[in-house]
């Protein structure tokens, strides 16, 4: 695949860049950074040297005036290497700092304070349908995902069978961050039932068999590692009861697919429908990222079960987005956008199906998915 240009955008001065595996950061960042001095954490003797000592960086740098920008590929792999450049920063002696990580347990677990905001933190995520343009396919989307690393690969599927089990090795099994390797690989599979869906802790842990405490713990290490997020519910100005359960959802439609058991009695059009959603979702959370607006993603449902899938809230405005895995469009798909709407009158809504028009139903614009994808941007709010 040729280079993508990205919609990230990085700063000016100093900033960390955190993103999962295979999203792309070391390629962004050599090919923006071309003259910078490079320092690659996962190659075997720069890691060795750099644990050991991590003046070796200092000297390093002053050996080569020439270079104001440095780059630190997976920063948390040496997180003592922020000690002092924090301090290389205090000095003031003009460096740039580009630190990537793809995860910031270890940066937390050292009590590393991210260099007390001195530099900016940035997050990079799979593609975006409007970055590939005309190399996006829909339908492919859904099947691999849109992880730089797997749509560049001759054999994708490969590459998904194998992406937890590279996370497993390199990131929770060599950094020790859980004690039984077994238990988390179950939990793995057992908590990809939960993606789009609401996150009940209990059950999880009921299903492998582990407490309910090393549960949440597993869920914050997904989190941490950037493979899932949380999502809660919308309560500003509430005027029913709503659930307290947030949502689940696993980063990228692909590695999803990938960890979803599937067997006789697993419907297709259910695990679809969760892909699908889970599509929309990883979308509007690199939209929110890459625009660096005030934006916050919610979901909303009342206890009576009525629900909508996003809820986008900031200073620009209230959208609502309901997400159906249907070419055709029921009376009772557009029931949860009016009934937020009776709530919130202020709001707009949007239904995103899987037909081929753009359509009104009883005032709710209803939009082909893929056209909703391709046309979301980066500084341009969610108006259609």
């Amino acid at each position: 695949m040729e280079t993508i240009r990205r919609f990230f955008d990085p700063p000016q001065g100093s900033f960390f860049l955190f993103g999962p595996r295979g999203t792309g950061k070391s390629t962004l960042v050599k090919g923006r950074f071309k003259e910078a001095l490079y320092v690659d954490l996962l190659e075997p003797e720069t890691f060795r040297i750099l644990s050991a000592n991590p003046e070796r960086l200092r000297e390093r740098m002053l050996a080569t005036p020439d270079k104001t920008t440095v780059v630190v590929d997976e920063i948390q792999k040496v997180p003592q290497l922020l000690s002092l450049i924090h301090s290389l920063i205090e000095e003031k002696v003009g460096w740039q700092y580009v630190l990537t990580g793809s995860s910031s347990r270890k940066l937390k677990r050292a009590g590393v304070d991210l260099l007390a905001g001195r530099a900016l933190l940035y997050s990079l995520h799979p593609f975006m349908a409007a970055e590939l343009g005309n190399q996006f396919s829909f339908d492919d989307a859904l099947q691999k995902g849109l992880l730089p690393i797997v749509l560049d690969s001759r054999d994708p599927k490969q590459v998904l069978q194998t992406y937890a089990a590279l996370y497993l090795r390199e990131e929770v099994q060599m950094e020790g961050l859980v004690r039984n390797i077994g238990s988390f690989s179950r939990f793995l599979q057992a908590v990809s039932f939960s993606h789009a869906s609401l996150l009940n802790i209990s059950n999880v842990a009921r299903e492998c068999q582990v407490e309910r405490k090393v549960v949440e713990g597993y869920v914050s290490i997904l989190e941490d590692l950037l493979l899932g997020y949380r999502l809660n519910v919308f309560t500003k100005r509430a005027k029913r009861a709503l659930v307290a359960h947030p949502k689940f959802y696993l980063f990228d439609a692909g590695v999803y697919r990938s960890l979803r058991p599937k067997g006789s009695l697993d419907r297709p059009e259910e695990i679809d429908g969760h892909t699908l959603e889970g599509l929309v979702g990883q979308h509007l959370r690199a939209w929110i990222a890459y625009s660096k607006n005030d934006c916050s993603l919610h979901f909303w449902r009342t206890r009576s079960g009525v629900e909508v899938d996003f809820i986008v809230y900031g200073s620009d405005g209230l959208f609502a987005i309901e997400v159906k895995n249907s070419a055709s469009i029921h009376p009772q798909d557009l029931r949860p956008l009016k009934a937020f709407k009776q709530d919130y009158p202020e709001s707009k809504v949007y239904l995103l199906y899987r037909g081929k028009d753009r359509l009104i139903k009883a005032d709710i614009l209803c939009l082909p998915c893929r056209e909703f994808l391709m046309e979301l941007r980066p500084g341009q709010w969610l108006d259609v």
